[in-house]
């Protein structure tokens, strides 16, 4: 079977199992890189002609471009999936993707906001208009529950109800966080101001709406948060993004004593060693801080 048809075929099955644009896009993406590299540099277009001697010189050579391990360990993880599923449906017997090793990731320490940062990136946007008041509503939400940027765009208005926010997370999984009363009361004044200016428009029941009543997009959202850092004047070596409003939460949250298994719940890691990473992160004057309030004298004297 040609390459081309069966990533045509995988990315259709991929459909059905209802996996997001982003991902569907990434994935597509990356198998033609793959398919390519077979054709120009092997020859190879037929999927039985693969084997894992040629995925490893496609490793070595991108290795050899500088790319890093964890842009590799990702196309080797779209790859093990295309090839079992290659499997699964009969057109070959063995996935060569599995002799392959995964590359060993350094672990840098993940840098996010400061509290002075985070606290003037929530005052950037003020409740003049619709618009401002979303964005605002969008940087307490994403500061204070640790949401993923695509999670927030297909939030729901019922997704959102007294004290509790549902997330649909990755792999369709359902999860709940806390909002606290400070994002509760902004929530409360943007339900207000999208109720007014939508009053005479049908409009989708997402809860973030682009001023022409669509849904949010996740490049809108990573604008909000570019724009807000800019304005609040984040240090230059700081990303702001959605996601370091994420690992600011994540910080947050183990820096005031949340253990670390309920921040993984909470966050929708598949795994708790991705929740660690953070807790490798903080400084050591933050675990002495820790430290003291859990000491054994300060609990039995």
């Amino acid at each position: 079977m040609l390459i081309s048809e069966l990533i045509d075929e995988y990315i259709f099955d991929c459909e059905i199992k209802k996996f997001t644009d982003k991902t569907l896009k990434g994935y597509r993406n990356n198998l033609l890189y793959l398919e390519k590299y077979l054709k120009d540099s092997h020859n190879i277009t037929d999927i039985k002609d693969v084997r894992t001697v040629h995925l490893k010189a496609f490793f070595k050579s991108i290795s050899d471009n500088g790319r890093k391990e964890s842009y590799m360990n990702g196309l080797l993880k779209t790859y093990r999936a295309f090839f079992k599923y290659a499997v699964s449906e009969g057109y070959i017997t063995d996935n060569p993707c599995l002799k392959v090793p995964w590359a060993k990731e350094a672990s840098p320490l993940i840098q996010t906001f400061n509290d002075s940062e985070a606290k003037r990136m929530l005052s950037v946007y003020d409740e003049s208009s619709y618009i401002q008041i979303r964005n605002k509503a969008v940087m307490y939400m994403l500061i204070d529950t640790g949401i993923r940027n695509y999670e927030l765009c297909c939030l729901t208005v019922d997704s959102v109800k007294e004290n509790i926010i549902t997330i649909m997370g990755k792999g369709k999984k359902e999860r709940q966080v806390a909002q606290s009363p400070y994002l509760s009361k902004m929530l409360m004044k943007y339900k207000r101001s999208r109720s007014g200016y939508f009053s005479f428009k049908e409009v989708p029941d997402n809860l973030f709406l682009s001023r022409t009543g669509k849904p949010l997009t996740v490049e809108a959202v990573e604008r909000i948060v570019k724009i807000a850092g800019e304005q609040a004047d984040v240090r230059k070596d700081i990303r702001c993004s959605p996601h370091t409003c994420r690992h600011y939460f994540a910080q947050c949250q183990l820096r005031n004593g949340i253990d670390v298994y309920s921040l993984s719940r909470i966050m929708g890691h598949s795994n708790i060693s991705i929740t660690q990473r953070y807790l490798n992160s903080l400084r050591d004057n933050d675990i002495v801080e820790r430290s003291v309030r859990t000491s054994p004298l300060m609990s039995i004297l």
